[in-house]
């Protein structure tokens, strides 16, 4: 087949989006089919490269850079796009976002009568700490954002996002369109655990203390990731052995050193800055707790990543991260923005150290469920399914066939998770 795919992001930025999208062209191209994709460019000419067998063009946008670094508004990008969908002439069209240059490829495909899937890793919330308005206005402003995005998305022919809860919450909104939750997918081969790691060499590669309980963040450093949550959470564990690294970069990167000096976290929070894709295995198998307190994540990647690589994961209980982590079983959960239940959460999973092999073990089985190549075997298939020639199916997908969360396992597993999840929670309501 030939493959479009239109987004507002792609490699080397270091978002969720970007990975997704660059994971999907050149597992696509490597399946044999033909990928094109587009997306935006600080330069001011329309050119094109290949990187890794997919076919980029790159068009003409704004960039801006002084709201954030991996934002661009393409003005007029209709022409371009018209011009690559007459040379390339795709089967279908996959849009990864809502943004001018996605309406533009919808607008071409419709008219040329093309197919169109869309992906969505929206959120209003995401967008919070950058629009400054008074807290009694953000609900209307997040009714006027899913708006926005509606009108495009309800022309397509068909709508994936990566979870289950991300789904229900594209109905509430009023998507029409079939709606299916399909795994961002990793790779369960690079990401592994690596019981032979030179833990302290690689402490030591990063600064990190290899005699402290080390938690791990990897993302961007961004307000919408609620790290100010977690330094206030560490703050009040007041306890020396424990400390955080942070990495990635982002936004956000100044205000948490100050947040970190104030609290007096200086010792205890490293930030590792941007860590590269071939050290990202060996630093999560360094650390001995995974943390993400998000309360906007429609899936995590990261902490997905950190699950295949058999790590117990604190992550706060909201939007799709309940699907990934269930409480006591490979890890523990807190109220989203609620510093003192994170410590308190942190605090149980720091107490029930001798459990940490087996929540490893959880998470790690738990992670299974969003193989890489079954990601790409299900997109292979809704491509197919809207090419006009191809029946309509029903294999739209038997939810529980989803290479997402809930992962199949026999019910003696289950029965066990179940039993650890319940003596868990009851440790943590023991009275302080």
């Amino acid at each position: 087949m030939r493959i479009l795919i239109v987004s507002n992001t792609y490699a080397p930025a270091a978002n969720g989006q970007s990975v997704f999208v660059t994971n999907l062209a050149e597992g696509l191209v490597r399946q044999g089919h033909r990928v094109a994709v587009a997306t935006p460019t600080a330069a001011r000419h329309l050119h094109g490269e290949v990187r890794n067998g997919v076919e980029l063009t790159f068009v003409p946008a704004l960039h801006l850079s002084s709201w954030h670094e991996d934002v661009y508004i393409n003005l007029a990008p209709r022409r371009a796009i018209d011009g690559l969908v007459a040379a390339f002439r795709p089967d279908v069209v996959h849009i990864q976002d809502h943004y001018p240059l996605c309406w533009s490829a919808v607008n071409v495909a419709r008219r040329r009568g093309l197919p169109v899937l869309g992906t969505n890793h929206f959120m209003p919330q995401n967008l919070d700490p950058y629009i400054p308005v008074p807290k009694e206005v953000r609900p209307w402003l997040h009714r006027g954002l899913w708006w926005w995005m509606m009108r495009l998305y309800n022309r397509l022919d068909v709508v994936t996002t990566q979870s289950r809860r991300a789904a229900a919450i594209l109905r509430e909104e009023g998507l029409r369109p079939p709606t299916h939750p399909v795994s961002c997918g990793i790779d369960l081969q690079r990401f592994r655990p690596n019981p032979a790691l030179n833990r302290r060499g690689w402490c030591r590669r990063y600064g990190l203390d290899p005699e402290r309980i080390t938690l791990l963040f990897v993302g961007r450093l961004d307000g919408e990731k609620r790290l100010d949550t977690l330094f206030q959470a560490l703050a009040r564990l007041e306890r020396d052995d424990v400390q955080l690294a942070l990495a990635g970069k982002g936004a956000a990167q100044e205000r948490l050193r100050i947040l970190a000096r104030r609290l007096g976290l200086g010792e205890r929070v490293h930030f590792l800055g941007y860590v590269p894709g071939v050290d990202l295995p060996s630093l999560l198998n360094t650390a001995d707790i995974f943390v993400m307190p998000s309360d906007a994540e429609l899936l995590s990647i990261a902490t997905l990543e950190a699950m295949a690589c058999a790590r117990p994961v604190l992550a706060a209980r909201a939007q799709a991260l309940p699907e990934l982590v269930v409480e006591g079983v490979n890890g523990a959960l807190f109220r989203p923005a609620d510093p003192e239940d994170a410590a308190r959460a942190l605090s149980g999973l720091i107490e029930q150290r001798h459990r940490w092999p087996a929540m490893g073990a959880a998470s790690r089985r738990r992670a299974r469920a969003h193989e890489w190549t079954d990601t790409l075997r299900i997109y292979e298939r809704i491509y197919a399914s809207l090419l006009p020639a191809s029946p309509q199916p029903d294999f739209f997908f038997p939810g529980d066939r989803l290479p997402v969360h809930d992962p199949t396992i026999d019910r003696t597993i289950l029965e066990q998770e179940r039993g650890a999840s319940n003596t868990f929670d009851a440790w943590r309501r023991k009275p302080d």
